[in-house]
């Protein structure tokens, strides 16, 4: 059976302007990674937003849709763009200026998963990358459009929340004296991809469940708030990064025991998330 693109998840009835989305927890490993990857299932799993579409599945409870990723991070990765080709990895690609995150193994198929340990032994041809930008990247980015259109048509704006998961090791720089360490990290490019409004309010929806939350560092949002924040349009595009380590064991890549209990604190933000996007109501009965 061949492997879905993405999966959407839709309410009973649109009752919101806001489209959750999470492009890196697909856990769906297809067989022609597994039969060139030099890692084991484990290793290959590490860069993976883990049970991040399971926090988000009451979205749909509060009139929103959640867009999931159909292929894992590790086979391709939908929070780049489709022209970001490694050379080192692919066959025939060509370097187009400096690209940190192309020069790091990150592009839009990764050369490296977590901690920079390499996915493969040998290269990738040009038509296996292209295969996988056709079959997955394009259907992924058509739909997520497509909410968002049908947002903006319904409610004069689409909000965008781009779900993802950072390692508790990544805030280990933002260590601050007497102050919580940050829990969430918003990322709107520094206000180029949202309105102030709509970020304050997703920040707040955080903050009054008790969660420390930072804008932009480290993670101000990669390719999809880039691409799909467009504010003067009133379609805005928030990027949410939540620590692992309230909700995980990263080591083991397991759900903690207290999973549930964070997953209910989490149902709360989203209700206040998609009311944001409930505001302008009268457009959608029209």
């Amino acid at each position: 059976m061949a492997q879905s693109a993405y999966q959407v998840f839709r309410p009973a009835r649109l009752q919101s302007a806001v489209v959750f989305a999470s492009p890196h927890s697909c856990r769906d490993y297809p067989p022609d990674l597994i039969r060139v990857t030099q890692l084991d299932h484990h290793a290959i799993r590490s860069s993976e937003d883990a049970f991040v579409d399971r926090l988000f599945e009451p979205a749909t409870d509060f009139g929103a849709p959640l867009l999931l990723a159909g292929a894992p991070r590790a086979y391709l990765d939908l929070n780049r763009s489709p022209d970001e080709l490694d050379p080192a990895l692919i066959e025939g690609a060509r370097r187009h200026g400096h690209n940190p995150r192309v020069a790091s193994g990150l592009g839009v198929i990764p050369r490296v998963v977590s901690n920079g340990r390499a996915i493969y032994s040998g290269k990738l041809t040009m038509a296996e990358a292209k295969a996988r930008i056709d079959r997955f990247w394009h259907p992924y980015h058509d739909a997520l459009q497509g909410l968002l259109n049908e947002s903006h048509r319904a409610f004069g704006q689409a909000i965008l929340i781009d779900c993802h998961s950072m390692p508790h090791e990544a805030m280990d720089g933002m260590r601050r004296k007497n102050r919580k360490t940050p829990e969430i990290v918003l990322g709107d490019r520094f206000g180029a991809a949202a309105a102030g409004d709509v970020v304050d309010r997703v920040e707040a929806a955080f903050a009054a469940a008790g969660l420390s939350v930072v804008r932009n560092t480290p993670f101000a949002g990669a390719y999809v708030t880039q691409a799909y924040g467009r504010p003067s349009r009133r379609q805005h595009a928030v990027q949410v990064e939540i620590d692992r380590a309230l909700y995980m064991d990263e080591k083991r890549i397991a759900p903690r025991a207290d999973f549930l209990a964070f997953r209910r604190v989490l149902r709360g933000v989203i209700a206040e998330i998609a009311a944001i996007g409930a505001a302008e109501m009268p457009l959608a009965a029209e």
